[in-house]
C-alpha cells in the first residue's frame, strides 16, 4: 500500500482517513469508538478496545445488535486466529414442528438460537485481554444508566420498525415493547434513551466473567421466560454453548491474501467471487464502467448460487470448503460470465449488524456482532435488557439441504469479519455489515483497494451495487446514468435505490508501514479514531 493514495478522495463523502502510530479504532457509532479509545488510554490493547466497543454497541446501537447476539472475530497476533461464537438451535427444536411451515417466522421464539456474543467477549479476553474484564463494561454501563442521545442513523432504523413491533400483542413481546418502544414509539434522533435493566445485566456479566449468561442467574431468567411463554430455549441449551476457535479460510487476489471465517458463515462467498474476478483484468476499465461492474455482479451471483446450495454448519456440509475455493473450480465457473446477465445456477465441485475493528502495534481485531433482522426476534427477557437474536431464520426448510433446520445446529450466518495480509504480513481488519450485502461489500472494498488503488476511506465511500434474486441488481444513485443504461442493455434488471437503502456499513484499519490508517463508513453514524 502506498502513501500517495492517501491524498486522493474521488467520492464526495467529506471524510478523510485517520492516522496514528500507536492504536486505532473504528465502529458504526461514535460513542462506541470512544469506548475503545478509553481502553487504549487506560493502558489496554486492541482486544480490550474491541470488546469494550462491542459491549457498548449493545447499548448505543440496539437496532442492530444486543446482549442476545452472535459474534465472530479474526485476531492477528503474529498469526491469524478465528473465533466462531455463533449459537446453535435449541435441543428441543422438533423437525415435525417445522414441517407445516413455508418459512421460519422472524418474530417470536421459534427463530431464537443460543446467543453467543457474551462467550465471544469472554473468550477473546481470556486469550489476549490486558485490562480487568469488569473495566471493559464501564462505558456501556454508563450509557445504559445515564442515557445517551440516539444518533441519526440508529434513530432512522429504530423508527423504520415501529410498525412491526408496536402492534404485537402476545405476552412474549411485551417486555421488548416496554424497553424499546415506550409510549408506543421509537426515540427520535437526539432524544436520550437508556435502560437500567440493561445496565444491571452488564454488571452481572462483568462480575461473573459472563458465566451468569450460560449457567447462572441470567440463564435461569432466559430459560424461565421461554418456558412461561412457549419458547424452546433451555438451561441445557445455554450450558452446552461454547465459542470455537477455528482456522480462517483465505484466497489470494492479485498480491493480497483475503481472509474470512469458515462456514457456517457466508465469508466464503466473497472469496469465491474474488477467485472468479482474479481471471478478469478489471484495472483495464474505469471503476465506474459497465464492464467492471458487470463482471463483479456476475461473479457475485455465481458465488452466491454455490454458497446458498452448499454452505451450512461445517459439521453438516456435503462439499468441502477447499473444493469450493479451488482456483480450477473458479476457472470452470468463470466460463459462465459473458456479455449479458445470467441466471446463476449452483454446481457440484469435485442479514442488520455492527462491525468494528481495532489495532495496536501487536494486535489487530476484526469483530462482528448481530441480532440479525434489526432487533432480532422481538423477545426481551424481563428485567434484563437481553434482546434475543432470530438467527434461526437462516435455516432452510428443505429436508435434504445441508442447512436444513435441526436440533443443536448452527444456522447459515450472514455476519463475516474480514482481514487482509500481504507477503505474510498483516495489512489489517475490514468489514461491511448488512445481511447478504456483506460478502458483496467485501468484494467491492477489495477490488477498490487492489484494482483501483483507493485508500481505505475512498474504498468505503465508492458507490456500490447489490445483487438480489435472479437478474435484479440494486445500484446506488451515484452510479453514472450511462452505466445504468448500459447494464440494463446487458440484461440486468436494475433498480436505483434511494438514500437509506442498506448497501452495507463498513470500517477498516490498514497498516501502512508503522502507521495505522483507519476509516469509517459514510453510510452510517460511524467514527474512526487513532492515537
Amino acid at each position: 500500500m502506498q502513501f500517495s493514495a492517501l491524498t486522493a478522495y474521488p467520492y464526495p463523502s467529506g471524510r478523510r482517513v485517520v492516522m496514528g502510530n500507536r492504536f486505532a479504532a473504528a465502529t458504526s457509532q461514535p460513542l462506541a469508538t470512544l469506548a475503545g479509545m478509553e481502553m487504549f488510554w487506560a493502558g489496554g490493547n486492541a482486544v480490550d478496545a474491541a470488546i469494550a466497543m462491542a459491549i457498548t454497541l449493545t447499548v448505543v446501537e440496539p437496532t442492530s445488535n444486543g446482549i442476545g447476539s452472535d459474534a465472530f472475530a479474526l485476531v492477528w497476533d503474529g498469526t491469524l486466529h478465528g473465533l466462531n461464537a455463533s449459537g446453535r438451535s435449541p435441543n428441543g427444536l422438533s423437525v415435525d414442528r417445522l414441517a407445516a411451515l413455508k418459512q421460519i417466522p422472524s418474530l417470536g421464539w421459534l427463530p431464537v438460537t443460543v446467543p453467543g456474543a457474551v462467550s465471544a467477549w469472554r473468550s477473546l479476553w481470556q486469550r489476549w485481554g490486558k485490562l480487568p474484564f469488569e473495566q471493559l463494561f464501564e462505558p456501556a454501563i454508563r450509557y445504559a444508566e445515564q442515557g445517551f442521545p440516539v444518533s441519526p442513523e440508529t434513530a432512522r432504523a429504530w423508527q423504520s420498525v415501529e410498525s412491526v413491533f408496536v402492534p404485537l400483542t402476545r405476552p412474549e413481546f411485551q417486555p421488548f415493547q416496554q424497553v424499546f418502544f415506550p409510549n408506543d414509539r421509537a426515540p427520535r434522533a437526539g432524544e436520550v434513551w437508556g435502560s437500567l435493566a440493561h445496565a444491571e445485566t452488564l454488571r452481572e456479566l462483568a462480575a461473573t466473567g459472563g458465566d451468569s449468561f450460560y449457567r447462572g442467574k441470567l440463564a435461569e431468567k432466559m430459560a424461565g421466560f421461554a418456558s412461561d411463554t412457549g419458547g424452546l430455549l433451555s438451561l441445557e441449551d445455554l450450558a452446552q454453548h461454547q465459542a470455537d476457535w477455528v482456522q480462517p479460510i483465505s484466497t489470494t487476489y492479485r498480491d493480497l491474501t483475503v481472509w474470512e471465517i469458515p462456514p457456517n458463515g457466508q465469508g466464503i462467498a466473497a472469496l469465491m467471487a474474488l477467485n472468479l474476478l482474479e481471471g478478469l483484468d478489471l484495472s483495464r476499465y474505469p471503476r465506474e464502467s459497465t464492464t467492471s461492474l458487470h463482471w463483479q455482479i456476475e461473479s457475485m451471483k455465481l458465488a452466491f448460487a454455490d454458497v446458498y446450495q452448499h454452505v451450512a454448519d461445517a459439521n453438516w456440509m456435503q462439499v468441502a470448503v477447499n473444493h469450493l475455493l479451488r482456483k480450477g473450480y473458479a476457472a470452470q465457473r468463470r466460463k459462465w460470465i459473458g456479455e449479458r446477465a445470467i441466471l446463476a445456477q449452483a454446481e457440484n465441485p469435485t442479514s442488520d449488524t455492527v462491525y468494528l475493528c481495532a489495532a495496536d502495534q501487536d494486535l489487530m481485531v476484526s469483530f462482528i456482532q448481530s441480532n440479525y433482522e434489526g432487533f432480532g426476534s422481538g423477545i426481551l427477557i424481563p428485567e434484563t435488557g437481553i434482546a434475543l437474536q432470530n438467527r434461526g431464520v437462516g435455516f432452510s426448510l428443505q429436508p435434504d439441504h445441508p442447512n436444513a433446520a435441526a436440533p443443536s445446529k448452527r444456522p447459515f450466518h450472514t455476519i463475516i469479519p474480514g482481514f487482509l495480509t500481504q507477503a505474510d504480513q498483516p495489512l489489517g481488519p475490514f468489514g461491511v455489515m448488512g445481511g447478504h450485502m456483506q460478502p458483496q461489500g467485501h468484494v467491492q472494498v477489495v477490488v477498490n483497494l487492489m484494482d483501483y488503488g483507493l485508500n481505505p476511506q475512498a474504498a468505503l465511500d465508492a458507490p456500490r451495487w447489490q445483487v438480489t434474486l435472479g437478474k435484479t441488481v440494486f445500484l446506488e444513485q451515484a452510479i453514472p446514468q450511462a452505466v445504468v443504461l448500459d447494464l440494463i442493455e446487458r440484461g440486468h434488471q436494475v433498480q436505483l435505490m434511494p438514500e437509506g437503502r442498506s448497501f452495507g456499513k463498513g470500517q477498516m484499519i490498514l497498516r501502512y508501514g508503522d502507521v495505522l490508517v483507519a476509516a469509517s463508513e459514510p453510510r452510517a453514524d460511524g467514527l474512526a479514531l487513532a492515537g
